[in-house]
């Protein structure tokens, strides 16, 4: 348990005024450098998101099964206002588009004692290379930055955590190597006994870290002074990388390219949320969220859908934190969804379907792609009844089922299948509010 004197502290009120990094540039390829990012990425913007799950007291022990009564965990999920320029009214996980500033070069001194360790002591995750995504694949040193993707992004979701709910997710500088130690053995520990649970404790005083918030909201480069002057380090290690999702090309406005990561919290933490960005914030078991989802309660997109049916494998706090921590090592699929309407529904294709483009498709060639239209295709969305299903089906705005026969790659989970809603709907039209904007 990483516990902090108040001393820590000590001269902090005289030191808040507002401080930039001088890091604003720093994503700009060199001139003789190559120009991936901008081809690349040049219709998505690079994001980051975090799944939180905590723990809570449960009276029976956790069973694989969907009774909420059964889930020792909750994870975290906050709504975006009516004025969010993507996905408003939408409830999401933590976090946002990564800043400069995320790749700054002063994160080496803040990481000090890390410096000669694989990716600051995250290591390296045994996928190919040339199979990775490419916002993790890319040498951002070609880029201008000595700070490794895997990192910055990690950076980027605690930064966007810390200032949409206030959840401050770091570790005192000289207490790093004990923390990075416990993350390295958490696979000697037994499932119901879990080694190396996060856990969130008052770094200094709530009135201090408030008006650091209030400067990092302001400008994401005071993330870095804050680090500096309180002598944190971000906690990455905490952090274990989940998936990448990439919007589709079908959806209007705004298009990401986002890393899923997920962090076990011993407790639910304390959380404020802003009232501009975020409106609510709602710990709920996966199960209930899909319930109040399917009961038209609260609207989720079909990533958060996709994600939270795989947590469900997971009633165990303990168990998931050991699967996640193990499981990240292996790495992640790059998700660029397809869409196709069909007569009836709309299907979001993903890697290994059947019907989804010929191998080799990469964000390059969908670029500029539109929603792809077969009537021709059953009311099932499928060609072949034995055929490879891996698909998000979306009937309208808060019916959405995953379809897959697919065995997922790098070691991950497949979504357990989501209950049936009370009231099938009969087989007809697509629903009129169901459009690519649900995507």
């Amino acid at each position: 348990m990483v516990r902090v004197d108040s001393s820590d502290c000590k001269q902090q009120q005289q030191q808040q005024q507002q401080t930039t990094c001088n890091c604003n540039k720093i994503l700009q390829p060199p001139p003789n450098a190559p120009n991936t990012m901008n081809t690349v990425h040049k219709h998505w913007k690079e994001a980051s998101t975090l799944i939180l799950a905590a723990g809570t007291k449960c009276s029976s022990s956790p069973s694989r099964s969907w009774g909420a009564a059964c889930w020792n965990h909750k994870v975290l999920l906050l709504k975006r206002s009516t004025q969010s320029r993507f996905m408003p009214e939408a409830y999401v996980f933590p976090g946002g588009m990564a800043d400069p500033s995320d790749f700054c070069s002063e994160w080496l001194g803040v990481f000090h004692a890390f410096r000669h360790k694989p990716n600051l002591g995250l290591g390296v995750v045994k996928q190919p290379a040339e199979t990775r995504p490419p916002m993790f694949a890319m040498d951002r040193r070609e880029l201008g930055s000595p700070i490794p993707g895997d990192v910055a992004f990690r950076i980027c979701a605690l930064r966007e955590t810390f200032e949409e709910c206030g959840v401050l997710l770091v570790v005192p500088k000289r207490e790093g190597m004990d923390v990075l130690r416990s993350a390295e053995h958490i696979g000697d520990h037994p499932p119901d006994l879990p080694a190396g649970l996060t856990q969130v404790t008052d770094i200094c005083d709530r009135t201090i870290l408030t008006r650091w918030r209030a400067l990092v909201n302001e400008n994401p480069s005071n993330f870095i002074k804050m680090c500096q002057e309180l002598e944190l380090m971000p906690n990455i290690w905490a952090l274990h990388e989940w998936g990448n999702w990439l919007t589709p090309t079908a959806r209007s406005g705004n298009r990401y390219d986002t890393a899923f990561y997920i962090c076990c919290l011993s407790d639910v933490p304390f959380t404020v949320q802003d009232d501009k960005e975020i409106v609510h914030i709602k710990w709920a078991t996966p199960p209930d969220v899909l319930h109040s989802y399917r009961a038209k309660e609260m609207w989720i997109a079909p990533p958060q859908f996709y994600e939270l049916s795989r947590l469900c494998r997971y009633p165990s706090l303990g168990e998931l934190h050991a699967f996640a921590s193990q499981r990240s090592r292996e790495g992640c699929e790059h998700w660029l969804p397809v869409v196709l309407k069909t007569d009836t529904e709309l299907l979001s294709l993903l890697p290994g379907d059947e019907l989804y483009p010929e191998t080799g498709v990469s964000t390059r060639t969908l670029c500029d792609s539109t929603l792809l239209t077969d009537p021709g295709l059953g009311s099932d969305g499928a060609e072949l009844e034995s055929g490879l299903l891996h698909r998000l089906v979306l009937q309208d705005a808060y019916s959405t089922s995953v379809q897959i026969s697919i065995t997922p790659k790098y070691k991950h989970l497949s979504p357990l299948p989501v209950p049936a809603p009370p009231h099938p709907r009969d087989p007809g039209e697509l629903k009129d509010d169901v459009t690519t904007s649900d995507l």
